[in-house]
């Protein structure tokens, strides 16, 4: 049966886009769709937090809709720092809206960390030194907390789709030496989800990655076979929590 994802894209993201394609050849009669909003960076000051407004991202929500898609996703992990609420909010916005499920990047990765039993979460992202720490009180109210972690301190999104495969691999490689369990890569612009399957046979826990974790949640609400896409990680032998 066809299944449409629509997703809603930060428009300075350039990894989400071409590597959900790349998943979705091997799930044949699963298609993405993609609608923009601005977003330039991520930081703490007001500016950079009002891009994620409601009000920018339900017409990118309206849109996809048009599409008849199954399934709607805010790809991008804003509730991180702003809190968890604002995506639940978002979500039942858009489901008001255009009558189509919803989930979001970070509610998926939690939701994902919960489902497999995470006790000592590694958390890799790209972020300020500011934007990690708060990221770490979020997830901590959710009872996620972050066991390790490392960030990059950058600011600039477009910057995160440049960051090389390796560099994440490192960062990947040093919290799953402090012991994390299963490891989040906490950005839909980071390059990662080709390499999570392996460095899980590498490193013998789970990896995460924001961009596969999203689509794997995505297809859950929209009634796909997630299985298709078990060679992209193990998350994809794992049922979503979907609620």
């Amino acid at each position: 049966m066809r299944k449409r994802l629509g997703m809603i894209t930060p428009s300075s993201n350039s990894v989400l886009e071409p590597v959900t394609s790349a998943m979705l050849a091997d799930a044949p009669g699963v298609t993405a769709h993609f609608s923009r909003f601005r977003v330039t960076e991520i930081a703490l000051d007001a500016a950079a937090l009002n891009q994620f407004d409601a009000s920018a991202m339900l017409p990118a929500a309206d849109l996809l809709a048009d599409a008849k898609v199954d399934a709607i996703a805010w790809n991008g992990t804003s509730a991180s720092w702003l809190g968890i609420a604002r995506d639940r909010s978002l979500c039942e916005a858009i489901t008001a809206r255009t009558n189509v499920p919803a989930t979001t990047s970070t509610l998926a990765c939690i939701d994902a960390a919960r489902a497999l039993g995470a006790r000592r979460v590694g958390l890799v992202s790209p972020y300020t030194d500011d934007v990690q720490r708060r990221i770490a009180d979020v997830w901590a109210e959710e009872g996620v907390a972050p066991h390790a972690e490392r960030h990059l301190g950058f600011r600039d999104n477009f910057s995160f789709g440049e960051v090389a495969p390796a560099a994440i691999a490192d960062m990947i490689r040093a919290v799953a030496a402090e012991g994390a369990d299963v490891i989040v890569i906490l950005c839909t612009n980071l390059d990662s989800a080709a390499q999570a399957a392996s460095m899980e046979r590498e490193l013998g826990v789970a990896v995460l990655d924001s961009v596969a974790v999203t689509l794997w949640r995505s297809l859950g609400l929209a009634g796909g076979d997630i299985r298709a896409l078990a060679q992209w990680g193990r998350i994809f032998q794992t049922l979503p929590g979907i609620k």
